[in-house]
């Protein structure tokens, strides 16, 4: 059911308690007794505090998940199936009061979070329930006298640590996916948008999931973050974040017990318009949402617009008109188009890349400033003509940043695409058929959307190449980092 402005306004007045660590089926504080304030993007203010915990209560999750992990991989799939389907309808139950929890934690328009967290979290739990009872091991093809399977088995403990973007979303990813193998879970969401993450932890226990199955330790990244990824009993880490934490953590898990590291980092992906588009308005519009949509803070945000020379000069001043007509502001505003700045940091970290887009030669079409109110907000930006090397194009600024390049060929469309060091997502806009395949096979990207962009389901994974990371989040493809292969050498 679509949320309406009374309901949102009425669970918007609703004091958000403190948050606490869950750990072995209960809540509980950090060992320390230390709490960080949780700043709201919408105003600034203090929402509430979380716990600012450490290796200590790292120690107590993992310790927790560990003695938990062989009763929940010893139900039969079937009964694990059933706990996660469970799950998925107590999100739902809750829908409206975690997204509106999820706004006021990190910012994102309510219009696009209601959709994207609660009901894509609901619905990654009852996909992974579904396939819980659906996997299958292998009879090899022998010699004759000998008898060889394969069998798939749950790793153990995983670690997970999920951004502030799509918390909700990206963590059922990751749990739901670790769960249905039969593994259980410490997870240690962003210190910015931990809320949700330690509701969904509530309700996984009120669904029937075990105690320790699933455990949420909320603090930095610094401490819990990097105590979990040295922990020597986490069996594999799943992180989607920045490259640069990513990088911390494969160096943590080389320095310990060599766990296995799945990530998925960051992009600068590049929706392509050809002159031959079947529909240059619709392009046109796709390619505001894709990049201005949760102000521009989506892994797979088309952040570069290539475009064909002899319609570029019509379509870069179709797009400035069209940002410019977006509504930013309120989150919680069911009219809002364009949300707040997850953090004052990201905030700042955004406007740092504004300056130097305009000291690297790009030309400035639209917006570049902050917005005059209370909380974080950018206007949409647009560069035109932005050089192939610059800091635009190269680097992800995740922001509501869009960084415009024209194109004379195809060729030249391929080598900017693929210019650099990313490949997560990328699109293409054409009515050549040939052209699409083409495209699809030369550009460097774990997705390409064709007369589309941002749009898949938990049928298909998502995941990248290069710098953007590896391993695959959603479609039975997930589950795949979760389990270990066994074969079982039989003479007959």
């Amino acid at each position: 059911m679509a949320l309406d402005q009374l309901a949102i306004d009425r669970l918007r007045a609703v004091a958000v308690a403190p948050g606490q660590n869950f750990v072995d089926g209960q809540h509980c504080m950090p060992r320390s007794g230390q709490a960080m304030d949780s700043i709201s993007p919408i105003d600034g203010r203090v929402l509430t505090s979380i716990p600012a915990s450490d290796a200590a209560d790292v120690d107590a999750a993992v310790a927790a998940a560990r003695r938990a992990q062989p009763g929940w991989a010893g139900l039969a799939p079937a009964r694990r199936g059933r706990i996660l389907q469970e799950i998925g309808a107590r999100i739902d139950a809750e829908a409206d009061a975690l997204a509106v929890l999820g706004v006021q934690d990190n910012g994102t328009e309510i219009a696009m979070a209601h959709k994207a967290e609660p009901l894509s979290a609901a619905a990654t739990f009852r996909y992974y329930g579904e396939l819980a009872d659906k996997g299958y091991g292998e009879i090899a093809p022998t010699a004759p006298g000998t008898l060889g399977l394969v069998h798939r088995e749950p790793l153990g403990v995983i670690g997970a640590i999920v951004p502030w973007n799509f918390p909700l979303m990206i963590g059922a990813w990751k749990v739901a996916a670790a769960l249905a193998a039969g593994n259980s879970v410490v997870l240690k969401p962003a210190e910015t948008a931990s809320l949700t993450l330690l509701r969904l932890a509530q309700i996984c226990a009120m669904a029937g999931l075990p105690d320790g199955v699933f455990n949420v330790v909320a603090g930095t990244g610094a401490e819990a973050g990097d105590a979990l990824a040295r922990h020597m009993d986490v069996d594999a880490l799943a992180f989607t974040g920045s490259g640069a934490t990513g990088r911390k953590l494969m160096e943590a898990a080389a320095q310990s017990n060599l766990k296995r590291v799945y990530l998925e980092l960051g992009g600068k992906s590049p929706l392509v318009v050809f002159a031959d588009a079947p529909d240059l308005e619709a392009a046109a519009k796709t390619a505001v949402g894709a990049i201005f949509r949760n102000a521009g803070q989506v892994c797979v945000a088309a952040s570069r617009l290539l475009v064909e020379t002899s319609i570029h000069a019509d379509f870069v001043a179709r797009i400035c008109d069209l940002a410019g007509e977006m509504k930013l502001g309120d989150p919680l505003d069911l009219a809002t188009q364009s949300g707040a700045i997850a953090s004052e940091t990201q905030m700042t970290s955004v406007l740092a890349a504004i300056d130097r887009g305009h000291s690297e030669g790009a030309e400035l079409r639209l917006g570049g400033r902050r917005r005059d109110m209370p909380g974080f907000f950018i206007d949409p930006t647009v560069f035109d003509n932005a050089p192939a090397q610059s800091s635009l194009v190269q680097r992800e600024i995740f922001g509501p940043v869009l960084a415009v390049q024209p194109f004379a060929t195809e060729e030249a469309a391929v080598a900017l695409a693929n210019g650099t060091a990313y490949g997560l997502a990328a699109g293409v806009f054409t009515a050549d058929l040939a052209r699409a395949h083409r495209m699809v096979s030369r550009l460097r990207a774990g997705v390409v959307h064709v007369n589309t962009y941002g749009g898949t389901d938990l049928t298909v994974p998502l995941g990248g190449i290069g710098q953007s990371g590896n391993g695959h989040d959603k479609s039975t493809h997930a589950l795949d980092k979760y389990t270990n292969l066994k074969t079982a050498w039989i003479k007959l």
